[in-house]
């Protein structure tokens, strides 16, 4: 593919909720472009954009694909993004490199959850957009009921281009285009002209008129004439939409079907006409080498400036996927990675349509390619020349909000797990994978789900290992509630030296931290060189509690008296003497389990918010305050413990439809109640009995 010109580049980021029809319709623009020589069908898993085995066998996509058509003299790249909210990553990243965002919605459904966020995601960056409307063949589908809902919920600025033609039975025969009073059907795969059926003159002249009234607002030269009465020629109501779509007052709607290809020429035409170039988006700003701001100019002449916005990876290595944000990528150049302070070579570069990659020289200003093997380089880096280098803003990743233990069914496999993760985590840096010393457990986290149940399939597919999950352990701590004075003798003579060590302890509450030691010995009964031991013998017991074996903590423990043997005492049989008066005494101290609190932040549209506070509360949540927040939303502030967490995520989302978001850290911790405390400890004997016939 040829080298285009930065103001004859487009790159679109089609968006929209999960089923809606993207993956389809990118596959019917590339089929009308003359890119592929069939239109392929998810349910058959032939498709250019979901090639992954993972979304072969699921049918839904996983990851942000590439396609790139050329229509006219322009080249557009076209990023199909996931429609499930576990891989909003993906779609973050395809925004990060795109200047216009595609919205697809259905005839039939109308705008829904993923309509609205794609909506809000484009806001946040300013990003001209614009909507299509598709399966308008189906049944139960209704174009003008879908473009109603759009415009009620997203405002004026939502304007028709493209209508369809009706016949019969509410057949789908052809498009509108309402700019240039243009008609045409599908005769087979070609596009042909027909006349405007007489029913719809009068509503194309209306949908044109609105289209008139939105461009005579950009400039006062415009409104005069709009309001005199003169007529915009074809050209300049082009242009004017094109400036609208730039200033965020207008968002044209395109509407089709992909099986057929009806409305996919339009659409294309509607993306050259409409969408902005690179060097019309807003410049790039980074910081120097003197710590000042300075911006990137998109220019074929700057110094060459790549963003790696997405990275496949396996056991050969890393495929990574860049855009170039100023200057040219060339094959065997060496660029700057300013993060990693290290020199990466682009030996080989290539363009991509799905899986399908073409090696190239050069990839030119403004346009996306990807290059092999960088040795260093991950996702949301970037390459530069030396002599200017840059570090681009990255993609600010959600905290993972579901955790779930993992593990390899067969023991042995650890090591292979854990490679094959940190390969994974290269390729999809909004997942965590922890290990928790305490729990003795690995732990992994992400956005739901679905988001953990692929990264366990491509660790199996992948990387040959075979991985379960469980919910995570929950870190509990006991402590005690009063003051005790017990003792412990260590006495053992078995020939030789014995050993001997005695001591009186008083254990009892501290409230100031974790542990605190001190001696009240009078007369030397216990050597202060044996003093030490003691401390420590008390520390290791404090790593078991006496009630479900749990860390014990706020304890203040003083030794008061004790004695000792002139010649079998030593530093082991004080520590022995120690661990015996900690198991002797912490269970008549009354102790208690506590529990982790976690506070919460939940972010939710108003009319759920009875629902999520009755939820909360059933999980024994605390309400702590509740405050407006902008788009009609609250943000509910609650303390949770963190046993009743581990399925909010799943929960929140399917009681808001996807709407609510949450927040979720440590806050300290807390006394549990009695009817939490026996079913932790009789759940913690059951696991220990478990672990011993293992």
């Amino acid at each position: 593919m040829a080298t285009y010109p930065v103001n004859k580049l487009r790159n679109v980021c089609v968006m929209g909720h999960g089923g809606d029809g993207k993956t389809s319709l990118v596959e019917s623009l590339l089929f009308t472009s003359g890119a592929t020589e069939r239109v392929g069908k998810v349910p058959d898993g032939n498709t250019v954009c979901d090639y992954d085995p993972e979304e072969v066998k699921r049918q839904f996509s996983i990851s942000t694909a590439v396609a790139p058509v050329v229509w006219g003299d322009c080249k557009i790249n076209l990023l199909d993004t996931p429609g499930f909210f576990d891989f909003e990553s993906e779609v973050q990243h395809a925004l990060r490199v795109a200047e216009s965002a595609l919205i697809v919605a259905t005839g039939k459904a109308g705008p829904g959850v993923g309509t609205e966020k794609a909506w809000k995601r484009a806001a946040e960056r300013n990003m001209p957009r614009m909507f299509y409307i598709s399966k308008i063949d189906e049944e139960n589908s209704d174009y003008y009921t879908a473009l109603h809902k759009l415009q009620k919920q997203f405002g004026v600025s939502v304007c028709p281009i493209v209508v369809p033609i009706f016949e019969g039975n509410r057949d789908t025969v052809g498009v509108v285009d309402c700019v240039i009073r243009k008609a045409y059907k599908m005769e087979g795969t070609k596009r042909v002209e027909i006349p405007i059926p007489d029913n719809m003159v009068e509503r194309i002249d209306q949908h044109r008129a609105a289209l008139c009234e939105n461009v005579a607002e950009l400039s006062e030269d415009l409104m005069e004439r709009y309001f005199a009465g003169e007529e915009f020629s074809d050209e300049e109501l082009i242009a004017g939409i094109r400036q609208g779509v730039r200033d965020l007052v207008i968002a044209p709607v395109f509407c089709g079907t992909a099986a057929t290809g009806i409305g996919s020429y339009a659409l294309l035409k509607g993306i050259a006409d409409y969408m902005p170039s690179p060097d019309e988006a807003p410049a790039e700003v980074y910081e120097d080498e003197k710590g000042e701001l300075d911006e990137i100019v998109c220019s074929p002449n700057g110094s060459t400036c790549a963003y790696v916005f997405k990275t496949v990876a396996d056991q050969y290595g890393r495929f990574s996927y860049f855009k170039v944000f100023s200057g040219t990528v060339k094959s065997d150049m060496t660029l700057v990675n300013k993060r990693a302070d290290a020199n990466e070579k682009m030996g080989h570069i290539y363009t991509v349509c799905g899986k399908k990659t073409t090696e190239v020289e050069e990839i030119g200003c403004g346009d996306i390619g990807a290059v092999a093997k960088l040795v260093t380089t991950k996702t949301d880096d970037t390459l530069s020349m030396s002599v200017r280098k840059v570090m681009l803003e990255g993609v600010p990743m959600a905290k993972p909000c579901y955790a779930q233990g993992i593990e390899p069914k067969s023991k042995g496999n650890e090591e292979k797990m854990s490679t094959g993760l940190a390969k994974l985590r290269d390729e999809d840096p909004s997942f965590e994978v922890n290990f928790n010393p305490e729990t003795k457990q690995m732990v992994i986290a992400g956005a739901g789900d679905i988001h953990l149940d692929v990264i366990c399939s491509k660790l199996k597919s992948k990387f040959g290992v075979e991985v379960t999950l469980t919910p995570p352990i929950v870190p509990y701590r006991e402590k005690i509630r009063k003051k005790v004075s017990v003792e412990g003798k260590h006495k053992k003579q078995s020939g030789g030296h014995g050993q001997y060590g005695h001591v009186k302890m008083d254990f009892e509450p501290y409230a100031e931290g974790d542990y605190l030691f001190e001696e009240k010995i009078f007369g030397g009964s216990v050597p202060k060189n044996f003093h030490p031991a003691v401390d420590k013998g008390i520390r290791e017991a404090m790593e078991h509690g006496v009630l479900a074996g749990y860390p014990l903590v706020g304890l203040k423990a003083t030794l008061t008296d004790g004695s000792y043997h002139d010649v079998d005492s030593n530093e082991l049989s004080f520590k022995m003497a120690a661990r015996l008066a900690y198991k002797a005494g912490i269970p008549q101290a009354s102790p208690v389990l506590l529990e982790p609190i976690c506070s919460m932040k939940v972010i939710v549209p108003d009319s759920y918010m009875g629902d999520v506070i009755g939820d909360l509360n059933k999980r024994r949540g605390r309400i702590m305050g509740m405050n407006p927040v902008e788009g009609g939303q609250q943000e509910i502030l609650a303390e949770v413990p963190m046993a009743e967490t581990t399925d909010y995520a799943i929960t929140l989302r399917s009681m808001t439809q996807g709407r609510g978001s949450f927040e979720s850290d440590f806050e300290r911790y807390d006394e549990a109640p009695p009817m939490v405390q026996e079913k932790v400890i009789a759940e913690n004997k059951a696991r220990m009995e478990a672990l011993s016939k293992d």
